[in-house]
C-alpha cells in the first residue's frame, strides 16, 4: 500500500484516500492505521474501524467453509444493514460478488433477479424472508438461507462460527465484486457486473467532488441495491471517516443521523423535495451539511432554487451517472450552482470527471456529433462494469469498443457543461428508480381489456417524472383505470405502476405504425425547464 502524507496536526493525511487494489484491503488498511476510530454508526450500535474489517473478514472464513469460491455469487435482500456491507467485502476477499437485490420487487420479479443471479447462498431480512422462501423451489442453486436481523437472526452465529480469513491470493482486481440490478428494455433486470477495479475508481475519481477531513461524517442513506447506496457508501470508506447508515430514507432516521453530526449527504431529489415539505424545524437540520450530492435523478429546477436559498452554506453537488458506470461520470460542483453569470446551467449535469472519456455520439451513423449538436453520450473509464451478468449480447449493445453507451442523449456547452435533452432508451426515471416502458407496457398489454398501451414519463415536482399509460381499449372492452393500476401493483414493484392512466381510442403513429411517444409525451412536458 501507498504511504500516505500526513498534515501538521491532523491524525488524517492529505489524501485519505489509501491506494489499494481490492476491497478487502480498504478494510484492512484503515484497520491498521486507525484502528480504535469509529467506522460505522447503525441505529445507536458503532463500530470501529478493527471490528468492522474483522466482521468482514469472518464472511470471508465462512464463506470459504460454505464452499464459496472465486466466481461465486450470494444475494442479499433486505433494507439497509452494515452487513451488507460486510458481505460485499467479504464475499469480494474470495473473488465472489454479492447481488444486492431490490427488496421492493413483486414475486415474479424477485424470482427472476434471485434466479438469474446464480445465487448459492441468500442473506435475507426477516422482512423479505417470506417472500424468499415462498421461491425457494423455483432456484435450485440456492443451498442456504440466512437470516440476518430480527428475533430469528442467524448472521451473528455464521460470523462468530467462522474463522477470520485474509483475501485470497487468487483474488484479481477484474473480478466481480459486486452486482446490481438494472431495469431492461426487454422487460427482465439485467445484473450490472461491477469490479474491485471499477468500485475503487469510482471512489478515487467521484470522491473528489465529496471531500473529506477530520471532524466529518458520511451519510449513507439511499439504498444499498442502488449505486448511490452502496457505491457512496465506498466513498466514504476511502476517506477513512465515519458513516452513518439509516435502515430507510425517512424522516425520522435523517434527522436523527444529523444528530449523529452527518456533514455530507447523497439524497434523490424526491428525499429533498420531502425535506423541504417537512417545516421549518426539518429544514433547518439539513442546513448544518456542508455537502448535499443529489442524483439518479433531475432535481426540479423550482426545487433547487428552494434549497439552495435555504441551505445557503451548504456545498451543493448535482452527479449523472449509470450503474454500468458504478455511478458518478459527471458532476455541477457546488460553485457552478451558485454562479450568477451562468444561471442556466443549473440545469445541466455538469462537466466530466477528469478521469472520464465522453463523446457526443449521432445514434444514427455512431460518428461523433458536431460541436454543440445534440448526441447519444458515450462514457470510457475504469469504472465502466465488466458485462451484464450471462448476458453478453446485451453486454455487447451497451458497450462498444469500450465504450459504454449511456442511452441519454445531451450536448455540451461552450464550457463543457453537458445538458441531458431526451433519452435513446425507452426510460422513466421516478424518485431515483429507472422504469422502462417495455417492461410495465408487457405487463398491462396482458389485461384482456387492453388493446395497445404506451407508458410514457410525465413531469412531477416531487419525483421528477411519474408513470403514465395511454391505454386504447380492445374492441368492444371497457378499461377501468384504477383496476388497472391495481392488476400493475400485483405483478410490478409499485414504483413501476402508472400513476395515472389515461384513455383514448387509438394510440398516434408514423407511417411505419411505430407509436408517437414524443407526441404523447409533448404536452405534459411543454414550458418546462427539463425535457426529461
Amino acid at each position: 500500500m501507498a504511504a500516505l502524507t500526513r498534515r501538521k496536526g491532523s491524525g488524517m493525511p492529505d489524501d485519505a484516500r489509501p491506494d489499494v487494489r481490492l476491497l478487502g484491503e480498504l478494510f484492512a488498511h484503515w484497520a491498521k492505521a486507525i484502528p480504535e476510530r469509529e467506522a460505522l454508526s447503525f441505529q445507536g450500535r458503532r463500530l470501529t474501524w478493527a471490528e468492522l474489517d474483522d466482521r468482514a473478514r469472518r464472511v470471508t472464513g465462512a464463506l470459504a467453509a460454505a464452499g464459496i469460491g472465486r466466481g461465486d455469487r450470494v444475494v442479499f435482500v433486505d433494507k439497509n444493514t452494515p452487513a451488507c456491507l460486510e458481505v460485499t467485502f467479504g464475499a469480494s476477499s474470495l473473488g465472489a460478488a454479492n447481488a444486492v437485490v431490490n427488496w421492493r420487487l413483486a414475486p415474479e420479479e424477485l424470482a427472476y433477479v434471485l434466479g438469474d443471479s446464480g445465487a448459492r447462498i441468500i442473506f435475507a431480512g426477516p422482512e423479505l424472508l417470506p417472500a424468499v422462501e415462498a421461491l425457494r423451489d423455483r432456484l435450485p442453486s440456492v443451498e442456504r438461507v440466512i437470516v440476518v436481523g430480527g428475533e430469528d437472526d442467524q448472521y451473528e452465529d455464521f460470523l462468530a462460527e467462522a474463522t477470520p480469513a485474509e483475501v485470497s491470493p487468487e483474488v484479481d482486481e477484474h473480478d466481480g465484486a459486486l452486482i446490481i440490478y438494472t431495469s431492461g428494455t426487454t422487460g427482465f433486470p439485467k445484473g450490472a457486473v461491477l469490479t474491485h477495479r471499477n468500485l475503487l475508481a469510482h471512489s478515487r475519481n467521484a470522491g473528489a467532488a465529496f471531500p473529506m477531513g477530520d471532524g466529518d461524517r458520511n451519510l449513507v442513506a439511499m439504498p444499498l441495491f442502488h449505486v448511490g447506496g452502496s457505491c457512496y457508501a465506498i466513498i466514504g470508506f476511502h476517506y477513512g471517516q465515519p458513516t452513518t447508515m439509516t435502515r430507510e430514507p425517512d424522516g425520522k432516521s435523517l434527522l436523527g443521523a444529523l444528530a449523529e453530526g452527518v456533514t455530507h449527504a447523497f439524497l434523490v431529489p424526491a428525499v429533498v423535495a420531502g425535506i423541504m415539505q417537512a417545516g421549518e424545524q426539518a429544514v433547518a437540520a439539513f442546513a448544518r451539511l456542508k455537502y448535499l450530492g443529489y442524483g439518479a435523478s433531475p432535481m426540479p429546477l423550482p426545487l433547487l432554487r428552494k434549497a439552495l436559498a435555504a441551505w445557503p452554506d451548504t456545498r451543493f453537488v448535482q452527479v449523472y451517472g449509470m450503474t454500468e458506470l458504478s455511478g458518478v461520470v459527471t458532476t455541477l460542483d457546488p460553485d457552478a450552482h451558485r454562479d450568477p453569470a451562468r444561471p442556466e446551467r443549473l440545469a445541466s449535469a455538469g462537466t466530466v470527471l477528469p478521469a472520464v472519456g465522453m463523446r457526443v455520439v449521432d445514434p444514427a451513423t455512431l460518428e461523433d456529433a458536431e460541436p454543440g449538436t445534440p448526441g447519444e453520450l458515450w462514457f470510457r473509464t475504469d469504472q465502466a462494469m465488466a458485462g451484464y451478468l450471462g448476458k453478453p449480447e446485451a453486454t455487447a449493445e451497451t458497450i462498444v469498443d469500450g465504450w459504454v453507451r449511456s442511452g441519454d442523449v445531451g450536448r455540451v456547452d461552450d464550457g463543457g457543461f453537458v445538458f441531458i435533452e431526451d433519452r435513446v432508451k425507452d426510460m422513466i426515471i421516478t424518485g431515483g428508480e429507472n422504469v422502462y416502458s417495455p417492461e410495465v407496457e408487457r405487463v398491462i398489454a396482458e389485461h384482456p381489456a387492453v388493446g395497445e398501451v404506451a407508458v410514457i414519463g410525465v413531469p412531477d415536482d416531487r419525483w421528477g417524472e411519474q408513470v403514465k399509460a395511454v391505454v386504447a381499449p380492445a374492441p368492444g372492452e371497457r378499461v377501468d383505470a384504477d383496476e388497472l393500476v391495481e392488476y400493475c401493483r400485483e405483478r410490478l414493484a409499485h414504483y413501476k405502476c402508472p400513476r395515472t392512466v389515461e384513455l383514448v381510442e387509438a394510440l398516434p403513429r408514423n407511417a411505419t405504425g411505430k407509436i408517437l411517444k414524443r407526441t404523447l409525451r409533448r404536452p405534459y412536458w411543454e414550458g418546462r425547464e427539463r425535457a426529461v
